[in-house]
This record gives structure tokens, C-alpha cells and sequence, in this order.
């Protein structure tokens, strides 16, 4: 009876949570908020859980210590968020400069009201700093003065980085358009902090016991595992367009530019910019560059050219319009065609056919400038990077400002007079402009070499094609083969491991920031894991090609955008390498045990064996979704004030942790323990890790969304 109650209050807080993220897409955070998870019976439904659990513990007399450690952690956990619930108080402080500050706004469900502080706050400065030659924020910085009865402290706060004083964390939260002014959180918690921290503690030692325990579960899941039995198309002709050589866009290419927000090659510019309007990254035996070129130098004649994608295929039929089109096919006697559209998009038309039409006006907009020069900023003068068509500063030198507004003019001019000498000589006077005034703003060499070769290989394209083709050789059971199959597979690992650790020295972080990269380092987890564990499970090298592979063909697809940007500047902090890791390495894992289950369920023979390998991944998928949870939770008390926000993604990231660490207890419950039913719940569960990864990003939104960028 007492098992019955406990797991139904269990799976009752599941269907809350997710009924709650739902009911906030169309209520609002607030709502749900004050509504759901600050109510008082959502907390009462924690708080019997909690006893229903420890009274079963008892009751079942389980006395080993880590287990003990493990689910009394959450207890501790429980309590902490308690304590929080009940004596925190998170406030917010406006400060100007020059005026004093003694109190801040505390917001207690609907209810606003000041609260006094123990200090008094006086702004000096605030400032932004940025990547080095862009606009891109790289770190929001508060410097101000605390008096207090104990005399006066400078101080300052910036993203990831908290001055406490008073028993008050303060951290910095916005800023005036002005820069004279900003905004600071306060958070108080005296109690609720200490004891949730213990509980983290006591968390990730208890899951460190759990897979050491010579006598717990996993030992001897590994035990067993060690007995066990192992088991392209013809290209187009098109008539020769006017552009630079291979040789001078490769050159042009090499060139530095101003682009989204980063000091990068011209040649990532140009890539981007013919993927844009083509959907690939050359057109008609031209190369990126070449496509660039032409249309800075040679705009007239590339207008005519059909090299604009229309995907939509309703977009073709209600306009009449090729899948590809020219920019001048855009315009007749009547006019722009996408006019009357894009007015009526504008008046409140934001139906699927109409945002379409935005995204080919998108693209036409982007020819515009880029043959204008507006978006070509190459050109840096103190810091800053110019095009040809910008408002050069006034302390700019007359000549300098003459060569920023004429070089490109120039070389398009030496260009198309067939001076190849002296355009070549022109490229090269511009790449040492670039290095002369660029200063500390130029990326190194090996910067910009290792993004060179990022830029030539597609490998996403290649290892998804690899990976998807030798997951079906894999099946054929011959000794030759299953080695040609696991040297591709290992292979395919040091290319993914060469791609990742290029990006890593492009853009100077893990990359690990957005879906495009948590689906690559994905896909990298999965080898990873095949690779370690092939010996004693053969059948995991189908597996991990096939999972691979997958997570690569998406990316590939362009479901998730490949560009490289600067780091915002809240992700700026290394728990975010750790928090992220964690996650990705259990979604993997979590990814091969649905290929089990589903394995299991079609090849009825294997079920035992894909039971025990299932059993085995679900300990380390589990602990590190665990850990990665609840390290993101410090990283979250480390720049908000709060570890744990109610965040779409945090809540399913819960329920999916809630759900798979069922499938932990299946000692308690005898239908569980059947192969059969183990794998079919496996597969349903896997339906959570979906949810959590896409369907939050892209239906149920939250702070969590950058992760589709």
C-alpha cells in the first residue's frame, strides 16, 4: 500500500510539471508560477512524497550507505528549496549616478513593496566591454560604492561575478541606454542556500558510491556484462559569369571582415552569404568567394542569375515563381512583387505563407547591401571596424577615410579591366592595412588558419553520410567487416574530435552553446561511448553509427544554425562546459538505450542481452543528467540570485530525470523486471529526453532558448 501511494504521488508530480509548462506557453511564467509551483499544494505533493519515500525505505530496511546517501540528498534538497521558499527574498536596486540608493523593490507574488537595506549603494560607473573590434557585448560591468555603519567598500559586479556583503548577494541584472545608470538583483537566503548546497554535496558523493559500491548494482551489472555472450548528382552548365579568379576570391577570401559580431575570414562571410540564397556552398562551379565577389563587382550580371531558393512551395505556386529565381525576376512594370505581401505581413498577416515571403525579402535585402558594400566591414580604424558606405568618425585622417571609401571601388575596377597584377597587388596592400590597423582586434594565425580549414571541410555532411552508410554494413556479421565498420567508426570519432576542437580555437569556447554544437558533441558522445564499450557488446557498433549519424544528418539538414558567434555574455562561466557535458554525454547514452529497447523489442532473442547493456548505460546516463542538473543549478544561483527558476527546460529536464530514475526501482516492481516491458518503457521514456532537447526549444520556449540558435 505504502509503494502503491509513494509512486503515485511520484508520477502525479511528473504530470503536474508537464501539464504546468504547458498551461505557461498560454498563460504566462507568472501565472504558473504563483498558480503552480509556488502554491501551496504543489509543495504539500513534494512534501508527502518526500515522507512516502523515506517511510518505504524503512519499511523495505535497505541499509546500504549509499543508497541511504542518495535519496537522503534529495530530502536535504527538498528542505533547502523549503527554507528558500519561506526566508529568501530576491529584490531589485536602480541605481543613477550620483544619487544614493538605501532600499530595493521586493516582489512577494502580485504584491511590490520597498524593503529597507543595511547599506547605501551609489553608482560610480557602468560600462560594457566587448569582443575585441566588435560590438558584440562581452561583459556588463557595475562599479559602486557601499556604505555602510561599517564604513565605505568599492565594489563592482558583472555577469558571473557577485559582490555579497550584509548576508546580501548582488548581482548585476541591466543598465540605462545612457550608460548612466544600472540595474542590480539583491538576493538574500541565509538558509536555504547552505542547505541545498549540502544537499548537492551529499548528491553527486552518494552517485560517485553508487558506481564504485563493489556490492551495488552497477558492480554487478558490469560483472555480468564481463561473462557475457558477445555477440551525388552531374554538375549543371551555365554560361561563364564575371567574377574574380578562384585564385583573387580565394585571396579576398582570406581578407578579415567585421561578421556577426566576430573578427572572421571574408571567406565564413561568403559561405554563409551563398548557402543563404542558394542552400549550398557553391554555385555552378563557383566558389563561395567567387558568388561574393560577383556580386560586389559585378552586380548587374548577377542579378540575372537564378540563384535565390525559394523553399516554399506554396510561395512558387501562389507568385508563379521557379525554385530559383534572380534578383531581377523580383521586379516588373507593377513594381517589387513581394511588395503587397510583405505590407500585408506588416498589417498583421503573419500566417505561414507570409513569413516565407519575409525570408526571401531577407535574402533580396542581403544582395542589396552586400553588392552596396554596407555589410563589408574590413576596414578598422581605433577599435572598430568600417564598411565603405559608414559615417567615418571625424578624427579619421582625410586619406585614410578616402581608402576605407575607395579600395573596394578600386579593386572592382582593376578587376573587370583585366589588371590582374595590380588587383593582386591591391589585395595585398589591403591585408596589410588590416594587420597594421587591426592591432589587438586581428584573430592569430592559427585562429584564422584552423577556421580556413573548418570552412573547407563540410563534416557534419561527410560523417553523416559515413556514419549512416557503415551502421548498415555493421549488420552484415563478418569478422572483416565489423572491423572495417569499427575503424570508420574510430575514424569518424578523431574527425568529429578535430571538428569540435577547430571550433573550440575559432571561437575561443567549448562548443557546446547552441543546438547546432550540443547536437555535434552529441553525436560525439555516442562514438565515444560505442568505442569504450564495443568489446564486450558488439552490437553497440550498429548503434553508434546509426545514432551518430542521425544526430549529424540533423544538424546537417540545417534544422539548427552551423554559424559560429561570440559567447553571451551570462554563458561566459566554465560550470557552463561542465553543465553542458553532463547532459550531452547523458542524452547520448539515454540515445543508445532507446536503441536497445527498440533492438530488444524487434529481436526478441537479444532482449536479455540489450536488458543488461540497457541496465548498464542507465546508471552513468542517469547520475551524469543528475549531476549535469544540478551543477547548472549553482551555475544558475551563481548569476541570478536562484538556483532553480521553473524554466521549461529545467522542468522538463526534472520529469526526464524523474522518469528514467523509475527504471532504477524496477526491483520493486515485478513487470518492470521482464526484458520485454524494461525496453518498451525504455522507449516511451526516450519520448522525455525528445521533448526536453526540441520540444521546449522550439514550441514551449523559456531562458533556455538560445539553445536554438
Amino acid at each position: 500500500m505504502l509503494k502503491k501511494i509513494t509512486f503515485t504521488l511520484y508520477a502525479i508530480v511528473i504530470l503536474v510539471m508537464a501539464m504546468a509548462t504547458i498551461v505557461e506557453k498560454t498563460q504566462g511564467t507568472p501565472y504558473v508560477l504563483n498558480a503552480v509551483y509556488g502554491s501551496w499544494w504543489f509543495c504539500a505533493i513534494w512534501a508527502l512524497l518526500a515522507v512516502g519515500g523515506v517511510a518505504y525505505i524503512i519499511q523495505r530496511k535497505i541499509r546500504r550507505f549509499s543508497v541511504l546517501l542518495l535519496h537522503g540528498a534529495f530530502v536535504v534538497i527538498l528542505i533547502g528549496a523549503l527554507l528558500t521558499h519561506l526566508t529568501a527574498w530576491q529584490g531589485i536596486v536602480h541605481l543613477r549616478k550620483g544619487q544614493p540608493v538605501n532600499s530595493c523593490m521586493v516582489e512577494n507574488g502580485e504584491i511590490h513593496m520597498v524593503k529597507e537595506l543595511p547599506f547605501t549603494l551609489q553608482l560610480d560607473s557602468f560600462c560594457i566591454q566587448y569582443h575585441k573590434g566588435t560590438e558584440a557585448a562581452a561583459d556588463y560591468e557595475t562599479h559602486f560604492t557601499l556604505s555602510s555603519s561599517e564604513g565605505k567598500e568599492n565594489a563592482f559586479v558583472s555577469m558571473n561575478n557577485i559582490y555579497s556583503s550584509h548576508g546580501i548577494r548582488i548581482y548585476q541584472s541591466g543598465y540605462d541606454e545612457d550608460m548612466e545608470g544600472s540595474t542590480l538583483a539583491l538576493n538574500s537566503d541565509p538558509w536555504g542556500i547552505v542547505v541545498t548546497y549540502i544537499g548537492y554535496a551529499m548528491l553527486f558523493l552518494s552517485m560517485l558510491l553508487v558506481l564504485v559500491d563493489p556490492k551495488g548494482r552497477f558492480r554487478q551489472l558490469l560483472r555480468k556484462a564481463s561473462m557475457a555472450a558477445l555477440v551525388l548528382l552531374l554538375p549543371m552548365q551555365a554560361q561563364a559569369l564575371n567574377t574574380l579568379s578562384e585564385q583573387q576570391a580565394e585571396q579576398f577570401g582570406h581578407l578579415c571582415i567585421n561578421y556577426n559580431d566576430r573578427i572572421c575570414p571574408v571567406q565564413t562571410l561568403a559561405l554563409d552569404f551563398t548557402r543563404k540564397l542558394y542552400g549550398k556552398s557553391s554555385y555552378n562551379g563557383y566558389t563561395a568567394e567567387q558568388v561574393l565577389c560577383g556580386f560586389i563587382f559585378y552586380r548587374e550580371e548577377w542579378s540575372q542569375e537564378p540563384i535565390i531558393r525559394i523553399k516554399s512551395g506554396e510561395v512558387r505556386q501562389r507568385l508563379h515563381l521557379a525554385e530559383y529565381v534572380s534578383l531581377a525576376s523580383m521586379f516588373d512594370d507593377g513594381g517589387y512583387i513581394l511588395g503587397p505581401h510583405i505590407q500585408n505581413y506588416y498589417m498583421g498577416s503573419n500566417d505561414k505563407f507570409h513569413e516565407e515571403v519575409m525570408k526571401i525579402d531577407d535574402k533580396l535585402i542581403l544582395i542589396m547591401q552586400m553588392s552596396k558594400g554596407e555589410r563589408l566591414r574590413m576596414f578598422p580604424f581605433e577599435g572598430k571596424w568600417y564598411a565603405p558606405t559608414d559615417s567615418l568618425p571625424n578624427t579619421m585622417e582625410e586619406d585614410r577615410k578616402a581608402y576605407i571609401q575607395h579600395a573596394l571601388p578600386l579593386l572592382g575596377m582593376l578587376v573587370q579591366e583585366g589588371n590582374t597584377a595590380d588587383a593582386d597587388e591591391m589585395l595585398q596592400k589591403m591585408g596589410k592595412y588590416q594587420h597594421t590597423f587591426g592591432g589587438k582586434d586581428m584573430p592569430s594565425a592559427a585562429r584564422l588558419k584552423a577556421e580556413h580549414i573548418y570552412n573547407s571541410i563540410p563534416f557534419a555532411t561527410i560523417l553523416f553520410m559515413v556514419c549512416l552508410t557503415f551502421a548498415l554494413f555493421s549488420l552484415w556479421q563478418r569478422k572483416w567487416m565489423q572491423r572495417l565498420c569499427l575503424s570508420v567508426l574510430a575514424l569518424s570519432f578523431l574527425s568529429l574530435t578535430f571538428c569540435l576542437a577547430l571550433r573550440w580555437i575559432i571561437s575561443g569556447y567549448i562548443p557546446m552553446t547552441n543546438g547546432y554544437e550540443t547536437m555535434v558533441l552529441m553525436a560525439w558522445m555516442i562514438m565515444l561511448a560505442s568505442l569504450l564499450v564495443y568489446r564486450k557488446f558488439h552490437i553497440i557498433l550498429t548503434f553508434g553509427l546509426l545514432l551518430a549519424g542521425f544526430m549529424l544528418l540533423v544538424s546537417h539538414l540545417g534544422q539548427m544554425d552551423p554559424k559560429i558567434s561570440n559567447i553571451m555574455p551570462v554563458l561566459s562561466s566554465p560550470l557552463l562546459s561542465i553543465h553542458v557535458s553532463c547532459i550531452m554525454m547523458a542524452y547520448g547514452l539515454f540515445s543508445i538505450i532507446f536503441a536497445c529497447g527498440v533492438y530488444g523489442l524487434i529481436v526478441r532473442k537479444k532482449a536479455e542481452e540489450m536488458h543488461l547493456l540497457s541496465e548498464l548505460f542507465l546508471y552513468p546516463a542517469l547520475f551524469l543528467l543528475t549531476a549535469g542538473i544540478f551543477i547548472g543549478a549553482i551555475w544558475a544561483n551563481v548569476s541570478w540570485g536562484r538556483y532553480w527558476g521553473w524554466d521549461p527546460k529545467e522542468v522538463w529536464a526534472l520529469i526526464t530525470m524523474l522518469i528514467y530514475a523509475f527504471a532504477m526501482h524496477s526491483a520493486s516492481f515485478p513487470w518492470l523486471r521482464k526484458p520485454q516491458h524494461f525496453h518498451l518503457y525504455m522507449v516511451f521514456a526516450f519520448l522525455a529526453v525528445i521533448i526536453t532537447y526540441f520540444g521546449v526549444n522550439f514550441f514551449l520556449g523559456g531562458i533556455h532558448s538560445y539553445a536554438n540558435s
